[in-house]
């Protein structure tokens, strides 16, 4: 059976993001219902992986140690939920290290899909900003706008066509969720 895949930006989507950045394990602090959404998926088959911009890492914000104890965070939360997080790929690199990893570019996107050996078309990338979308876009994917985090300015702006629209992550949880269930009913 194929991987059921949803990959999901991690500030803005899954925490709260910040314009000083999120530099300490304290600052990460989830979006309301996030964490719940994403154990919701995992435990109807869902693989949810998250493809992240750290150029604070690049800025020297913080280290790698404590951006790993992040994602521990994250996993271990969704875990007392019952669920699990999938593959979690971040970009250390600053804006203009011109690398192929950082969004809008779509390396991150093709790394999860290169570990969990599947194609992107119509894979939902779930994100709060332009460049989340551009890379969604750039790889055949369904790019998704939450209105947390930046999206309520992104949506202001021009959108990849056929991006789809939802108040947050637990919104779009419960729409994949239902709709799976749908097909498989």
């Amino acid at each position: 059976m194929p991987v059921k895949l949803l990959i999901l930006d991690r500030d803005g989507v899954i925490n709260q993001d910040s314009d000083a950045y999120i530099k300490s394990v304290e600052e990460w602090v989830p979006i309301p219902g996030s964490v719940e959404a994403i154990a919701q998926l995992s435990k109807a088959g869902w693989t949810v992986a998250v493809a992240t911009n750290q150029s604070g890492i690049a800025r020297g914000y913080y280290d790698l140690a404590t951006l790993n104890a992040m994602h521990a965070r994250l996993r271990e939360l969704v875990a007392q939920n019952g669920g699990e997080v999938g593959l979690v790929v971040y970009c250390p690199h600053g804006p203009d290290a011109g690398c192929d990893c950082r969004k809008p570019k779509p390396g991150m996107l093709k790394t999860i899909a290169r570990h969990y050996a599947v194609d992107l078309a119509g894979v939902w990338f779930v994100g709060d900003s332009k460049g989340d979308l551009d890379a969604a876009a750039a790889v055949d994917s369904q790019p998704v706008l939450v209105m947390t985090g930046k999206g309520q300015k992104t949506r202001s702006g021009p959108l990849p066509a056929g991006t789809l629209i939802f108040e947050d992550l637990a919104a779009v949880a419960a729409e994949l969720i239902h709709n799976s269930e749908l097909l498989e009913g």
